[in-house]
């Protein structure tokens, strides 16, 4: 009997293991507490440079002002001769598989990276500064979001760079565009080419700039669409803050919800 009442206590020990070790792991991408690259070593060497070509620039990914950790940054308006110095980083694990800021799947292994403020999607070649070793890549995420890193990589792009081990490393990064021109990005102030498509909340009005800029800015980091500054030339010029367009009530409560974070209480459709 003793034997007996040994066997079940062990099979009882057992399935309760294997319960555990099957649990799925969290879908959050925060369940990783420092980024990390695979579990083992892979070489990347034979991932192929990204391919500039002309893309279409949407709205995903293009949220013109956007605000991080209390900062507020703009895209650049005429990337044609960007080029700059500092220091790359790279992401790994912590966000392979999740989205990126235009909607895409973030894949470690393919050549991609994340800038600030470079239109998305756009095309760089990132030389490090000591190896001489480059790379092109396709921008289609934001970031970094760190003191002194001008770009974060793929964890492809960062090892072909030799900065897979040290974690960053100084590069200059130099934009390629395809065809003659880069498409335009959507800047802060223009108005929509048409006005048929939507509403749009109006959220304030002013008599000069800097207070409409100051408003518009507050808007945008509290809601995803697009706020933009809306200016009526006459005798004494006014500038009004928009959200929009806006295309069902849904979208226009949504945003509404959110303005009292913003310490804005007072809004009215407008439609020109």
């Amino acid at each position: 009997m003793n034997k007996l009442w040994l066997l079940i206590l062990v099979a009882v020990l057992l399935a309760g293991c294997s319960s555990h070790d099957s649990k799925p792991k969290p879908s959050s991408r925060y369940h990783i507490d420092q980024d990390v690259g695979p579990d083992k070593d892979v070489d990347l060497s034979h991932v192929p440079d990204a391919v500039p070509r002309v893309e279409p620039r949407t709205r995903a990914g293009n949220k013109n002002p956007y605000t991080v950790l209390g900062k507020t940054y703009y895209l650049i308006e005429d990337e044609s001769n960007y080029k700059e110095r500092g220091y790359a980083s790279w992401y790994g694990k912590k966000f392979h598989g999740h989205k990126t800021s235009n909607g895409e799947t973030y894949d470690m292994y393919t050549m991609t990276a994340a800038h600030k403020t470079l239109p998305i999607p756009s095309y760089v070649r990132v030389t490090h500064l000591e190896n001489k070793r480059s790379v092109v890549v396709r921008v289609n995420d934001r970031g970094p979001f760190h003191e002194g890193r001008i770009i974060d990589l793929s964890y492809a792009a960062a090892q072909r760079l030799g900065i897979s081990k040290t974690g960053t490393g100084p590069v200059e990064v130099e934009i390629i565009v395809p065809g003659d021109a880069p498409p335009p990005p959507l800047k802060p102030d223009d108005r929509p080419a048409s006005h048929s498509d939507g509403f749009y909340l109006q959220v304030g009005a002013f008599s000069n700039a800097d207070g409409a800029r100051r408003l518009r800015d507050k808007v945008a980091s509290i809601t995803q669409e697009r706020v933009f500054i809306s200016e009526f030339m006459a005798a004494k010029p006014l500038y009004r803050v928009r959200v929009g367009p806006l295309t069902d009530e849904a979208e226009i409560n949504r945003v509404r919800q959110a303005l009292p974070s913003a310490g804005i209480y007072n809004s009215h459709i407008v439609k020109d």
